[in-house]
């Protein structure tokens, strides 16, 4: 077969081309450190480098959630151990408080204390963080979501937390609502009570002086007949058909009510159908409960009948609400402490999958030194061989022997 020389130089010439082209490849590659430099060179390995790369910025977009989460915490944990601490000292003060031996005047020094403590909690609730943004509020952390006006502090924000994604498959709240943490505090021995009908009685006070025979969370309703001269008191909670009174007797306005462990004093109008409803207060504000011993220490015992007996059992019920703050607040600490050890075992199972995810990207991606170098010589030397031997051959010419 006859090969024409323009023939012969175009192949020469391609085979020269294809082989700088892959010499080229094989220098880019030495400088980058990467086998594969577009998808064309590995489409299956390219798809995965892929995958892999998109799992590593997610991991690193989680630990990046985490370091928020930490650090929302961690402010929110020292504000929660200052308010610890001041409630250990007014559960300190409130024993002491409730020293007999004290006078009314030495009782209003240690309500007007108690008041500034008032102030200081109101304070902690209402905390920023380093951003500004109220950490207490739920979601509207623009707006300090305590406000009080005298003993009365409402909150005024909501109940969301902020759920950070810290893990492929964990969302971790990074903050605690403030109606969670200062508002819905257990209560014990309070009590509230709503009237009916058209006389004017209304309950003054509840005192339980029997705890082996008061029940606990039991709702109870005294109801008035015979003009309004008698009454007969009912559990509804064990008895909600009204079927068999726990105590009944003439209605005296003022005078005290004993029935089911408790000392009970309505005072008012009564007439016939009127009803009293006294039911316990499950939840209980600090703040409220701090007002209610403000309360008590600043009303005289000097002079009044049961004053003293008042003021012991109101001491006790503030002091037994005071545990029960204490008892929430270091629940509500032991939820985020809770949070941030999970935090530090996410981090460490992210640095791992981080490794991982490096490890597989290098197995995939990263260049073989050894077989680039050996496989650039040989591409060097065939490029120069084929040179070469086209200068030889591109010289070859019949007059040469004429």
């Amino acid at each position: 077969m006859r090969i024409s020389t323009s023939s012969m130089y175009a192949n020469s010439v391609n085979r020269m081309n294809d082989n700088q082209s892959q010499l080229s490849r094989i220098q880019q590659q030495l400088a980058t450190g990467l086998r594969i430099l577009t998808p064309s060179d590995d489409p299956l390995g390219a798809a995965k480098s892929l995958d892999l790369t998109h799992g590593q910025a997610m991991n690193a977009q989680n630990a990046d959630s985490r370091i928020s989460a930490k650090n929302a915490l961690s402010v929110q944990e020292g504000v929660l151990q200052s308010a610890t601490e001041l409630i250990q000292d007014v559960r300190a003060k409130v024993v002491a408080a409730g020293n007999g031996t004290l006078s009314d005047a030495d009782r209003k020094t240690f309500a007007i204390e108690m008041r500034s403590r008032m102030e200081e909690l109101t304070g902690l609730a209402n905390s920023v963080d380093g951003a500004g943004n109220y950490l207490f509020a739920g979601f509207k952390d623009d707006a300090a979501p305590f406000s009080g006006n005298g003993g009365t502090v409402s909150y005024n924000g909501d109940s969301g937390q902020k759920l950070l994604q810290v893990g492929t498959a964990r969302q971790l709240a990074s903050n605690d609502a403030g109606d969670a943490v200062f508002m819905n505090v257990p209560a014990k021995s309070v009590f509230q009570s709503s009237t009916s009908g058209t006389g004017g009685a209304t309950l003054s006070s509840v005192t339980v002086t029997d705890k082996s025979h008061a029940k606990a969370g039991h709702q109870y309703e005294v109801a008035f007949s015979n003009g309004g001269t008698t009454y007969t008191m009912f559990d509804v909670t064990s008895d909600p058909n009204k079927a068999s009174p726990v105590a009944s007797g003439p209605y005296v306005s003022g005078q005290p009510i004993q029935a089911a462990g408790m000392e009970m004093t309505i005072a008012g109008t009564a007439v016939d159908n009127d009803t009293v409803t006294i039911s316990p207060v499950r939840n209980q504000s600090m703040f409220k409960t701090l007002d209610d011993v403000i309360n008590l220490l600043e009303t005289p015992v000097s002079g009044t009948t049961d004053g003293a007996a008042k003021l012991r059992y109101g001491m006790q019920v503030a002091g037994d609400n005071m545990d029960s703050a204490l008892d929430h607040i270091l629940a509500v600490r032991a939820s985020s402490g809770a949070r941030l050890q999970e935090i530090e075992s996410l981090d460490d199972e992210g640095s791992a999958r981080d490794l991982n995810y490096a490890s597989q990207l290098s197995g995939i991606r990263d260049l073989d030194y050894v077989k680039a170098i050996s496989d650039l010589t040989q591409k060097q030397t065939i490029l120069q061989a084929s040179q070469q031997s086209f200068a030889k051959v591109s010289g070859l010419s019949l007059f040469n022997y004429i």
